[in-house]
């Protein structure tokens, strides 16, 4: 216990639309420990966004609302906070890179004070003070001439460029924990390794925890400890990383791991057929009876689409939400 950080526990997220009740997050529970490196995987729409703005008190509200569960990091609960007391918290020892880094940097300002710009809150820096370490992180984040750059603006930067400023913005202040939601979405492959690399090495100088939101397995496989896979916002399986590709129980889980491209022919001659998994994530607004991914499961049977299961320990460490191959030893863990 003394090395948990982060511990969430029966986190529900609701929206609330013209058309329904749109219920994003459902009962999610996992933890994250000191220097750790946690992925959560799972198709768009599966809730793992809207997991990583709670922790940081950044779901909108009105249309949106956190109807239950605790989200302790050190100890404290964040839910508990006011909002000044969780605005010390961002950025200084919570720290995210957002999906998207064009929409989330600030167009009309030059990237040299949005990444100066935490050390003035919360370092309390004066304003040149503040730019030398910016331009220090900058070259950090091995972005070239890092001093001239301070004077550009993010339309002048290419994508793998702005996303080292989001690196930058978020380390700056050497957080305690990182939450990084799609950080190589939109770059190519070279980039998308170096800004892997990039992190990981930082990671690893600073001691962090890193909380990785992602749909791509590989970037699991590369950097991840620890997995959990998020399907219609249920956590569904939880598994060390070696024993998901391993041994992966779920059949979403499965599904997802036999979607991935393979180098190399087949057996025998040939291309490998690039496997789907039939039919869509459910919309969050569609009340569903029994597992949710039932419509989908090649192995549903009846209890599947009457009954929703649990989340039971299914192996040393792994745990599951479904009710196929039944096990004496399994146990129920959300209780």
């Amino acid at each position: 216990m003394t090395d948990r950080l982060l511990s969430i526990e029966d986190l529900s997220v609701a929206f609330h639309t013209p058309e329904g009740t749109a219920r994003a997050v459902d009962r999610v529970s996992f933890d994250l420990n000191k220097g750790e490196t946690l992925g959560v995987v799972g198709e768009s729409g599966c809730g793992k966004s809207v997991t990583s703005l709670s922790i940081l008190g950044l779901i909108p509200s009105p249309p949106g609302a956190i109807e239950s569960g605790l989200i302790r990091f050190e100890g404290r609960n964040l839910l508990e906070l006011d909002p000044e007391d969780l605005r010390g918290l961002r950025g200084r020892d919570i720290a995210m890179i957002f999906q998207e880094p064009m929409s989330s940097l600030n167009p009309v300002l030059a990237i040299g004070r949005q990444v100066a710009e935490p050390l003035m809150i919360h370092r309390g820096l004066g304003r040149q003070a503040a730019l030398d370490h910016a331009a220090e992180w900058l070259d950090r984040v091995r972005i070239p001439a890092a001093r001239r750059r301070l004077y550009d603006y993010p339309h002048q930067l290419s994508g793998g460029m702005r996303q080292r400023v989001m690196i930058a913005m978020a380390m700056v202040c050497r957080p305690k924990l990182l939450i990084a939601d799609e950080p190589t979405t939109a770059l190519d492959v070279s980039i998308q390794a170096q800004i892997l690399a990039l992190m990981l090495e930082l990671k690893n100088e600073m001691g962090m925890a890193l909380l990785l939101i992602t749909h791509n397995l590989g970037v699991v496989a590369q950097m991840a400890s620890r997995v959990v896979v998020m399907y219609a916002g249920q956590v569904v399986e939880e598994a060390r990383t070696v024993d998901l590709f391993d041994r992966p129980f779920h059949p979403y889980t499965q599904g997802l791991l036999r979607s991935m491209p393979l180098l190399g022919a087949r057996p025998g001659g040939g291309s490998r057929r690039l496997n789907e998994i039939p039919g869509m994530v459910p919309a969050i607004t569609e009340a569903l009876a029994g597992c949710r991914f039932a419509p989908r499961c090649p192995h549903a049977f009846d209890r599947c689409r009457a009954d929703a299961p649990d989340l039971f320990a299914v192996r040393d460490g792994q745990r599951a939400r479904c009710w196929l191959q039944p096990h004496p030893e399994r146990r129920r863990t959300d209780a």
